[in-house]
Order: C-alpha cells, then sequence, then structure tokens
C-alpha cells in the first residue's frame, strides 16, 4: 500500500536541507509560510515597540493618576461637552442662550430667597413677597424659555432646513441650559454676552 511505504532519498534529503541565502528573501508575500521541515522564519524586530520595564505603581501613585485622569476628563467635559452636546443645532442653540440674560439664572437664588421666605417663622408681608417673587420668577422663566425656543426654531429653519434634529429636545435642552448659570455651563460658552448669533 503506498500508505506504508517508504519515502525516497531525495525527499528526505530535501526536508533537511539548510536554507540557503538565496532562499531566505525578506521580500515574501505577507502571508507566506515555510514549506513543511524547513525553520519558520522569525518575525522583523524592526518598527516593534519594545515592551518596556513596567514596575507597579504605589497606592499614592495610584491615586494621584487617578486623580489626575479625572482633571483631565473634566477638563474636556467643560471645552467639548458630553455626546448629547454634538451637532451645529445644538451649537447654535448654546449660542443662542450664552447671547443674552436670561431669568433663567436667577430662578435658583430666588428659589432659597422664596424657601426662607415662606417659613412660617416669617411675617405675613416676608411670605406674602416670597410668593410674589415665586411667581413672578416662574412668569419670568416660562416668558424667557418661549422666546428663546422662537429664536431658536426660526435660526434652524433657516441654517438647518434639512435637520432631522427633533426640535423639542432642541428646546429642552436650551430651557435647560438658560437656567444654569454662565460659569457652571458645559461646554463653556463661546460667545459673550450681545454678540450676534
Amino acid at each position: 500500500m503506498s500508505l506504508f511505504r517508504r519515502k525516497s532519498a531525495n525527499l528526505v534529503e530535501e526536508a533537511t536541507a539548510p536554507v540557503t541565502p538565496e532562499e531566505d528573501t525578506s521580500a515574501r508575500p505577507r502571508g507566506y509560510t515555510a514549506a513543511k521541515g524547513r525553520e519558520t522564519p522569525k518575525r522583523p524586530t524592526a518598527g516593534r515597540r519594545p515592551a518596556a520595564a513596567t514596575k507597579p505603581l504605589t497606592k499614592e501613585e495610584q491615586r494621584e493618576r487617578r486623580r489626575q485622569l479625572r482633571a483631565e476628563a473634566a477638563s474636556e467635559f467643560r471645552r467639548e461637552g458630553g455626546p448629547r452636546d454634538r451637532g451645529p443645532e445644538r451649537l447654535l442653540a448654546r449660542n443662542v442662550v450664552d447671547s443674552r440674560r436670561t431669568v433663567g439664572t436667577w430662578f435658583f437664588g430666588g428659589a432659597l430667597v422664596v424657601l426662607i421666605g415662606s417659613n412660617q417663622a416669617m411675617p405675613p408681608v416676608i411670605q406674602l413677597a416670597s410668593n410674589i417673587l415665586w411667581g413672578a420668577l416662574a412668569f419670568g422663566v416660562i416668558v424667557d424659555s418661549i422666546l428663546i425656543s422662537r429664536k431658536i426654531k426660526k435660526l434652524v429653519r433657516e441654517r438647518f432646513p434639512n435637520t432631522g434634529q427633533r426640535m423639542g429636545s432642541l428646546y429642552l435642552y436650551a430651557i435647560m441650559r438658560s437656567i444654569t448659570f454662565r460659569r457652571m455651563r458645559a461646554p463653556a460658552p463661546r460667545v459673550n454676552i450681545g454678540d450676534p448669533i
């Protein structure tokens, strides 16, 4: 049977023959595999980065590294914002809000005054004044939100007629930004108050 037949002498010699310099070329195709019985060629070391010996960090170094990474991430978020801040429509909405003074920036300060003034220990006059202030703040925020939304709608329709952005989410995005203190807004404002949009 041919299955158990001995190999001929020339096949054995060919398999054990050393590699000659003309056979050892570096210009082989990328998926080249050496013939059976020959030594597998070594991978080239040129262009490889040597494995750097890394020593384990101490607890203080790990803590400092984490603090540094957090500070970098916070700085990047302050500059660029997150995924919800991406897109030209969102940038336009931010610029509309940042180019004007909004009643919403006074909302939380006024809410604190109302909270203190509406305490039962306060005189009735102060309680009445705090309730009037609360109503005025709420009315001002509603009117301001309507004006911001109308301006955003007009500018988005002019500049981005084929936008896929939902207008309701854009309005809500702008309104939430308008009730945030200017210094705490992220991404940071790129326009000054009164700049044309």
